[in-house]
């Protein structure tokens, strides 16, 4: 669930049950062959004297070989089921002709040397590719460093992260194969994008990440690393992240120790230098519940804890005027932020220069690789982007933190990265649910956003979409935001089939997106609608406590009200409303589900957890019992048992129908949640329904690492799924060159 890495009123209204037909028609199906027959054999476990049978634990031998069969038996079904849909190929090939007319995209940034690094996804390419650009108003000086094909022709590695030195002639580049995420870290040289000889190993893996920083002349950089074998116990090797150094030119065996033998056994460590690359700091995370703690080493190499877990410092980074600019939540859950000189880096000489408002400072959300803080300081100018509820917003600041106003950006959009320029302009992607993502510069002397030739198009057209933001209430009298995405002029009548998505965990916002593939749904008269549950940060640190460890049951109440809401609003009705979700998303999916099986007619779940009375024995999951709590402890097991997806399936349900997609190569949310909780449902529902499940062989948490061509394959599954269990008519949107 790390970098990454993609939902209710209770009771459901005894008003909208009248308004719906008494037996409303079922959608027209494809026939699909019988399951799989399943072997129970029980497993007898006790928690806080609860005594809890387990019928299918021995689907949690991931290389078992009567696992692997029964799998493949799984993977036959669905797989016959889904290529048998008429639909199936016609949506295939749209998607490939949809990406065949889109333009590149490049995100991920970083300024080094007077070049701009980049990712760049190149349509017709496997995986992304890393380039430099000489100015985002060039895109003719675009260079290639590293395309990973040259490195695996198959398309199953893919680039984790990379960092480049300071002077810009080095790049470190973390690459992982079939999206295990386990990377060893390569070096190459920038300009001609050669293969150094270094490779320092276990620098990255789904647990805790990885991170980089260089030292100041280039000669060498700091890393996090875990333990090698011998070093720990067998269960202990991916954790205990600690920080070392790697000289170039050296072995990496003889790198040598910095910080982190104190360190917390579930820490997450992320590494970042100041721009001349004197200072390190190092930020690290207690697992994925939000709490952090900072140190800084000085140019003489000396360590300093800045914070603790209770200061409450949600995100920091370097500004370019010698000073750490610092988020906090202290008595603040919508965050301030803090100045910190690094000539006197005491916590307690800081100074608050902005100070709380109605809108949220984003800090780190959960996961520190891959998500950036979304602030930038030039030597003149503080930027901070606001999460509004979920859309987005850049307020402008001098350094003492007197507004300066804020940045002209798409209405109702969302800010992806800010990157502080050589001569002080902000650099930023933005985008929105009915238009593409571009790279603009702010002139804050002009006081001008203008845009760059790095601009995304799409081969479809948005501009009879429109996004509507909605609300529902929930259970407690929360109102929860829903951004309804539709065909203007829609008439609102309970007929049209709908798709609702959601998240609600680790503080993480859902911001707008633009998702051309969308066009496939609305020109089927369909309907797409995104809830920004409690669990995320959409409103501030209190909203995200509101989802998480006890209080998780909020998230699916505000699930289950944003699906009452459309159809009170009447959008669509239960026999045309199908949902979707992936990983802490594919939880919510288990849990609504099982809730409320009656308001569903189809659920697409990736990836989810939901057996959570057993989630925290893998490895990844010990990392997410800061966010949803552990069985161990008496009030929480209380929590976890009361909404637990596996243990909440009912035999002689009427189940909707479901489809649960999964990558062998998951290090994340283990496989055998999906496979544990498809047996349990296809033993129990009684509606006639298909339970299906498909696993992937070369593809990790949600797809990641798989090619493109697998990605657009996963993708057609699900929508083929989706049209065909809502009884949807594929009508092949136009298509632009």
């Amino acid at each position: 669930m790390k970098r990454l890495a993609i939902f209710g009123l209770f009771l459901f209204s005894i008003w909208v049950l009248a308004q719906q037909p008494a037996e409303a028609p079922e959608p027209r199906i494809s026939v699909i062959a019988a399951a799989p027959s399943t072997a129970k054999r029980p497993v007898r476990d006790e928690y806080q004297d609860v005594k809890v049978v387990d019928d299918y634990r021995w689907l949690e031998s991931n290389n078992d070989p009567e696992v692997r069969a029964w799998v493949e038996a799984q993977n036959t079904r669905t797989r016959a089921y889904l290529d048998s849909l008429p639909q199936g190929a016609k949506i295939f090939d749209w998607l490939k002709q949809l990406e065949r007319g889109q333009s590149a995209t490049h995100y991920g940034f970083a300024a080094a040397g007077g070049l701009l690094f980049a990712l760049k996804w190149q349509p017709g390419k496997q995986q992304p590719m890393l380039v430099t650009l000489k100015s985002p108003h060039d895109p003719e000086s675009e260079h290639l460093v590293l395309d990973p094909s040259s490195v695996d022709p198959s398309g199953r590695t893919a680039i984790e992260f990379y960092e480049p030195s300071v002077d810009g002639k080095q790049v470190a580049v973390c690459l992982a194969e079939g999206g295990s995420e386990a990377g060893n870290l390569r070096l190459y040289d920038a300009a001609s994008g050669k293969a150094l000889a270094d490779v320092v190993p276990r620098v990255n893996f789904p647990t805790a990440g990885g991170s980089v920083a260089w030292n100041a002349d280039g000669s060498g950089f700091y890393y996090t690393r875990y333990p090698h074998q011998g070093e720990r116990p067998p269960q202990d090797l991916n954790f205990y992240q600690q920080i070392y150094f790697h000289k170039l030119g050296t072995p990496a065996n003889q790198d040598s120790y910095v910080l982190g033998k104190n360190f917390p056994r579930i820490a997450e460590v992320s590494l970042s230098t100041s721009d001349d690359g004197k200072y390190l700091l190092a930020i690290v995370a207690n697992g994925d519940g939000g709490e952090y703690e900072h140190f800084l080493r000085s140019p003489e190499g000396k360590w300093r804890q800045l914070t603790e877990w209770s200061d409450q410092i949600s995100g920091a980074a370097f500004g370019a005027d010698d000073a750490l600019y610092l988020v906090s939540r202290k008595g603040a859950p919508r965050g301030k932020m803090l100045r910190l000189p690094l000539a006197t880096p005491d916590l307690k000489k800081a100074t608050v220069i902005v100070q709380e408002s109605e809108s949220v400072i984003q800090g780190f959300g959960f996961a520190l690789s891959g998500f950036p803080p979304n602030f930038a300081a030039t030597r003149d100018r503080l930027y901070i982007v606001d999460v509004v509820g979920g859309p987005n917003q850049i307020r402008v600041f001098d350094l003492a933190g007197q507004s300066l106003g804020s940045v002209p950006i798409e209405p109702v959009s969302a800010v992806s990265q800010v990157l502080r320029t050589p001569n002080g302009e902000l650099l930023f992607r933005n985008s929105s649910y009915v238009r593409p993502g571009a790279w603009y510069v702010f002139d804050p002397h002009e006081n001008q956003t203008r845009a760059t030739r790095l601009r995304s198009t799409s081969p479809v057209d948005f501009s009879d979409v429109e996004a509507v933001r909605e609300f529902g209430v929930s259970k407690d009298g929360t109102e929860v935001p829903i951004n309804i995405i539709r065909k203007k002029g829609l008439q609102l009548d309970g007929s049209h089939p709908t798709v609702l998505t959601g998240y609600g965990g680790y503080g993480i916002s859902l911001t707008p997106w633009f998702d051309p593939s969308l066009r496939l749904w609305l020109d089927a008269g369909g309907v797409y609608a995104i809830a920004n549950l409690r669990g995320g940060a959409e409103f501030g640190e209190e909203w995200h406590r509101a989802g998480m460890l006890t209080n998780k049951q909020h998230v699916f109440d505000d699930f289950i009200a944003s699906a009452e809401h459309l159809f009170q609003a009447k959008y669509t009705n239960p026999q045309k409303l199908g949902i979707e979700g992936g990983s802490n998303g594919g939880l919510l999916m288990g849990a609504v589900l099982t809730q409320r099986p009656d308001l569903f007619r189809a659920v697409v779940s990736v990836a989810g957890l939901y057996d959570m009375l057993r989630f925290e024995t893998t490895q990844n999951g010990q990392f997410n019992v800061t966010e949803y709590g552990s069985v161990r402890d008496q009030e929480q097991f209380r929590a976890l048992y009361t909404y637990s997806p596996y243990q909440h399936v009912k035999d002689g349900t009427k189940y909707p129908a479901i489809l649960l997609t999964v990558g062998e190569n998951d290090l994340r949310v283990d496989p055998w949640h999906s496979r544990k909780f498809a047996a349990r449902l296809q033993a129990a529902t009684a509606s006639g329904k298909p339970v299906l499940l498909v696993s992937f062989s070369d593809a990790g948490h949600g797809g990641i690492g798989a090619g493109r061509d697998q990605q657009i394959a996963m993708e057609t599954f699900n929508w083929s799924f989706l049209f065909d269990q809502l009884g949807v008519t594929f009508a092949s949107p136009p298509l632009e060159h």
